[in-house]
C-alpha cells in the first residue's frame, strides 16, 4: 500500500523507528533502525505487512534492500521477522553474494535459519538477486588508488552502504591518488 515514508525520526528502539509524518507517528520496524538519526529528516521504503495479529510496517534505507526482503519473504519458511532479522545480521551485498554462490553453510548463521531453510533460499533465490551482484562485480574493476580510498573512507568511520553508495560515481571519474578520491568521496558524501 505505500511506497515510502517522508518525516521526521522521532524515536530510534534496536528494533525499530519511529517516523513522524505530519503529526502522525508511525512505528516502522527495521533491520538498521542505528542507520538512521533522531530529529533528522528521512525517507524510510515500507512494506505493510497483513496478519491475524495486526497491521506492521517494515521499513528499509533504500528500494533495492525492500526487494530483497520482499525476495526473502517468497521463500517457504521465512516470514518478516526472519526477514528482518536476516537483513540485520549482514549487509545486503554479502548476504546476496551468499545466495548467489549457494553458501548454505553461510546462511545457517542468521538466526532462526537451518540447513533447510538455507537451501530453500539458495533454490529460490539464486539468478534473481542480478541487481546486489553486480554492485559486487563492479568493485572489482575498481582502480588500486579508488579501493585504497574507499577503504579509508570505511577507517574513518562511514558504513560500507553510504560508500557503496557513492563508489559507482567516483569509479566515473578520471584516476585519482588515494587522497584526491577520498575529497571527492568526502564532497559526494556531504551532499546527501
Amino acid at each position: 500500500m505505500f511506497e515510502y515514508l517522508k518525516g521526521i525520526v522521532a524515536k530510534i528502539d534496536p528494533a525499530y523507528v519511529v517516523l513522524d509524518v505530519n503529526g502522525i507517528g508511525y512505528k516502522i520496524l527495521c533491520p538498521t533502525p542505528y542507520s538512521y538519526q533522531e530529529n533528522q529528516p528521512a525517507t524510510i521504503y515500507v512494506e505493510q505487512v497483513v496478519r491475524d495479529t495486526g497491521i506492521t510496517l517494515y521499513g528499509f534505507l533504500s528500494l533495492e534492500d525492500k526487494e530483497l526482503f520482499l525476495k526473502l519473504l517468497s521463500v517457504s519458511g521465512i516470514g518478516p521477522k526472519s526477514a528482518v532479522a536476516i537483513m540485520a545480521a549482514e549487509d545486503t551485498d554479502s548476504l546476496a553474494s551468499a545466495i548467489q554462490n549457494g553458501e548454505v553453510k553461510y546462511l545457517t548463521r542468521f538466526p532462526g535459519v537451518g540447513k533447510k531453510t538455507a537451501s530453500q533460499i539458495v533454490l529460490d533465490l539464486k539468478g534473481k538477486l542480478g541487481d546486489y551482484v553486480k554492485k559486487s562485480a563492479v568493485a572489482t574493476d575498481l582502480t588500486p588508488s579508488l579501493q585504497d580510498a574507499l577503504l579509508a573512507l570505511v577507517a574513518l568511520g562511514y558504513t560500507q552502504k553510504e560508500v557503496d553508495r557513492i563508489t559507482p560515481k567516483l569509479a566515473k571519474l578520471p584516476e585519482n591518488t588515494a587522497d584526491g578520491y577520498i575529497k571527492e568521496a568526502l564532497a559526494l558524501l556531504l551532499k546527501k
